[in-house]
């Protein structure tokens, strides 16, 4: 089939950062939600902790995060005091003897906390968890409006290891069009002081697929973010969604050939242009610079360790279940579910809501996707000391079906499975086609809300 029949199927269907998708969770019966049960057998050495803030001062047009615009008086105090009570039910089910690998407060933007609340929120991972933010990677999220001098001092002071800025694109009518308000100058504002706070990794959002963009509005943007020296750069396709501001209004949606052509076309000028300054390519969406210090936990692995999620847009990872709080995009729905979670008892943190059993095969199947997504590759050992099979035995047809469209590296050898440079400018095709039947079904059904 090689690349000409590949160029056949859509490249950009879903952005698979988490298997199974929060769509495909269902209301957990009674006897599975304890969480003290749930973590009972797992284990709990080298843990990922994760808060979210579901609070923006806007919601981009394309954004479908669990989030809301604002927050009314005492609504931010509320909500870290119902982190306070998930705290102490979350470290209760976990025992003694749970540590922490690594930690990330995401959202939403974690940045929209007043300082005195981000030191308190610190003080929940430390105190409340027993999280060792100096000791380990802490990687938040932040916007250029709420990147201020103030917070980024407590967010210095307490480890911050590598902080993300959402920036999308350095062109003011660009990001217009993106429903993103918001001037360059003040960007490279807010670039200043976060290498002014010296957190060790800066990273640096920018999307591709903007109505208008081309390749020379593109390269502007990543010139301007080279200029800063970034220690990552992230590459964001632009999706259209249901229930977003982009998605209420008529124009480009998913399936548009002309439209993905558009933006394979630019993905590959950005790729190329990054690599040609002296960064490396960590997934389709990752690029690192090459001289810049690796800040994830070097004894983390996403795909055997289990994560902790707190916040109601957070979701929580073991062996055999996953698991968070309901889901939705539509604000009306988001602000109701944030109110309910602020007045949750301490009882009610103690089970979880909404999850997903893992069985055997769907392990094989995050394993495998979430390895084969990084542009390192898999060892096949690695696999197969793990489930006792080789990939090949548990998803013949599939992998078949990527060498067939050009999508694996034939030069990697006989104990790597990685992907050639076409398969990953393809991760958001590729990826879907590893869920499997039970979760594409649940996704089908699940009704947007």
């Amino acid at each position: 089939m090689t690349i000409t029949a590949a160029a056949a199927v859509r490249p950009y269907q879903q952005y698979v950062y988490a298997y199974p998708h929060k769509t495909a969770y269902r209301p957990l019966p009674p006897e599975r939600a304890s969480l003290r049960d749930l973590w009972a057998d797992e284990p709990k050495d080298a843990l990922s902790l994760y808060f979210h803030i579901p609070f923006c001062e806007v919601r981009c047009g394309f954004c479908n995060l669990f989030t809301r615009i604002g927050a009314p008086d005492g609504l931010t105090t509320a909500y870290l005091d119902a982190l306070e009570r998930q705290a102490s039910a979350v470290r209760e089910a976990l025992g003694d003897g749970a540590r922490f690998a690594n930690a990330a407060f995401g959202g939403g933007t974690p940045t929209f906390l007043e300082a005195a609340e981000l030191e308190r929120l610190c003080d929940l991972a430390e105190r409340g968890l027993g999280a060792d933010l100096a000791a380990v990677p802490l990687s938040v999220e932040a916007s250029p409006a709420t990147a201020t001098a103030d917070r980024l001092a407590v967010l210095a002071a307490r480890g911050t290891t590598r902080l993300s800025l959402g920036v999308q694109s350095f062109d003011d009518a660009e990001a217009r069009t993106a429903v993103r308000p918001q001037r360059r100058a003040d960007v490279e504002a807010a670039l200043g002081r976060i290498r002014d706070a010296a957190v060790p990794v800066l990273n640096i959002d920018l999307i591709y697929g903007i109505e208008g963009q081309t390749e020379r509005s593109f390269t502007r943007s990543l010139d301007a973010a080279l200029a800063w020296r970034p220690e990552e750069l992230y590459l964001y396709p632009l999706y259209v969604r249901p229930l977003t501001g982009l998605g209420r209004q008529r124009g480009r949606v998913s399936g548009d050939a002309e439209w993905d052509e558009q933006r394979l076309r630019l993905y590959r000028h950005g790729r190329d242009h990054l690599l040609a300054h002296g960064y490396e390519q960590v997934s389709m969406r990752m690029f690192r610079r090459a001289d810049a210090p690796v800040t994830g936990g070097e004894d983390y692995a996403c795909q055997t360790d289990g994560m902790v999620g707190l916040g109601c847009g957070a979701r929580s990872y073991t062996s055999r279940l996953h698991y968070s709080f309901d889901y939705a995009v539509d604000m009306h729905r988001i602000r109701s579910i944030v109110d309910a979670y602020t007045t949750r008892t301490a009882e009610g943190f103690r089970r979880a809501d909404f999850g997903w059993e893992m069985d055997g095969d769907e392990t094989r199947r995050r394993h495998l996707l979430q390895s084969l997504l990084q542009a390192e590759g898999m060892e096949i050992a690695g696999y197969r000391a793990r489930f006792g099979t080789a990939p090949a035995d548990d998803f013949a047809a599939e992998l078949d079906r990527f060498r067939e469209r050009g999508w694996l590296d034939e030069h990697a050898g006989p104990r790597l499975l990685r992907l050639s440079a076409e398969g990953l400018a393809h991760s958001d095709a590729l990826g879907p086609e590893l869920f499997s039947a039970a979760v594409r079904a649940r996704m089908a059904a699940y009704e947007p809300k």
